[in-house]
């Protein structure tokens, strides 16, 4: 009996990247007519919202919840699309034009689902957790500067508050798999934390390097600094090293391969959220695809000038920015193995830790001239 392989062909792949290329250019035509649009017409409105402080922060609330929502639908479509050009297969083709459907068709799945909650399960603790996981990565994009306008709150503490927030993802994880009474949850959620907590460390000391730099914690102050060049460029023995450990970092907090031993399929089944099904899995799934969005946003606004470029909006530049990073991203998870444990906790207090406090402290001397 024979058996058919079923492999894209060069055609195929080529039309998979023309139509990309397509949506990406409509986006950035319909983004660039944006600041076209008379919007001055709409200052009385903002002024009555800004007079009432309840109001303004539920809009920008609803705002930030509906963007979240939206753009993982489409980052996850890219991914399933970019993973298919990595490895020379199809990925999503057949709910849309190109597959854009799929994901909007897989959400409706996931909302349609039955609610599954184990016998032996902490109800309490199992119902809380993908709220524990999703509210933190909610927060963050309230300080996230797409332009110098488009900024929900600028603390003055911004880049501090995000550290803050960004910590208690692991309260979530721990969470699901202590409350899910399953012995692949608690292994998963106890490296996820044993992982987040450590990698955290380097990663705070890179952000305090550009905060020394920069002499303030403000995301719109850190980018307004870099207006003239960036800071990977002007500072380039230092800032160069500090980007590849908060790249090498941010992944390990994505729990995203090589570092995506909390859900490793292979030994724990899925980790962490083995137990959970229908939109209790969906707010870990969106969760985790929301995050790749803001750490990648974030590695832009600290190192990559932020929102500024020539020709196009602000905010497309920040966007178009932010979307080359998250394809690196793609790029390293669909290339590179799983690592073990010991190997994942190692490369972090071995190596990551001793070369940050290295960097940071070079960073301090060239402040201090």
């Amino acid at each position: 009996m024979s058996v058919r392989v079923y492999t894209s062909s060069k055609s195929y792949r080529a039309g998979q990247f023309f139509g990309g290329l397509i949506v990406a250019l409509i986006v950035i035509a319909i983004a660039s007519l944006l600041p076209l649009l008379p919007w001055y017409k709409l200052n009385p409105v903002l002024d009555f919202i800004g007079m009432h402080p309840w109001l303004n922060a539920f809009l920008k609330a609803f705002v930030v919840v509906n963007f979240v929502a939206l753009h993982v639908l489409f980052l996850i479509w890219l991914e399933r699309k970019f993973a298919g050009w990595m490895q020379a297969r199809l990925g999503p083709k057949h709910v849309g034009w190109q597959g854009l459907g799929q994901t909007l068709a897989d959400a409706i799945k996931l909302f349609l689902k039955e609610d599954i909650v184990p016998a032996k399960a902490d109800r309490q603790l199992f119902a809380i957790a993908p709220f524990l996981s999703f509210m933190p990565t909610l927060l963050t994009f309230m300080v996230l500067p797409f332009s110098a306008a488009w900024i929900a709150y600028d603390y003055d503490l911004g880049a501090l508050f995000v550290v803050a927030v960004s910590t208690n993802v692991a309260l979530g994880v721990l969470a699901a798999g202590w409350g899910a009474n399953n012995k692949y949850s608690i292994l998963g959620g106890a490296r996820a934390v044993a992982q987040l907590l450590s990698y955290e460390i380097p990663m705070v000391m890179m952000i305090l390097a550009v905060v020394t730099l920069s002499d303030t914690m403000s995301m719109k102050q850190i980018v307004l600094r870099q207006a003239h060049l960036w800071n990977i460029v002007a500072y380039w023995p230092v800032m160069i090293p500090a980007f590849l450990i908060f790249l090498t970092c941010a992944l390990a907090e994505l729990n995203r391969t090589p570092f995506d031993l909390p859900e490793a399929e292979s030994e724990l089944v899925s980790g962490f959220h083995t137990e959970y099904s229908g939109m209790r899995f969906a707010f870990f799934y969106l969760a985790e695809f929301a995050n790749n969005f803001f750490s990648a946003g974030f590695a832009v606004t600290l190192f990559f000038g932020g929102w500024y470029g020539p020709i196009l909006p602000p905010v497309v530049w920040f966007t178009l920015k932010t979307l080359i990073l998250i394809c690196v991203m793609m790029w390293i998870r669909w290339t590179l193995p799983r690592l073990r444990i010991d190997q994942v906790m190692g490369f972090c207090w071995k190596v990551l830790v001793p070369i940050s406090l290295v960097v940071y402290c070079i960073t301090a001397l060239i402040a201090l001239k």
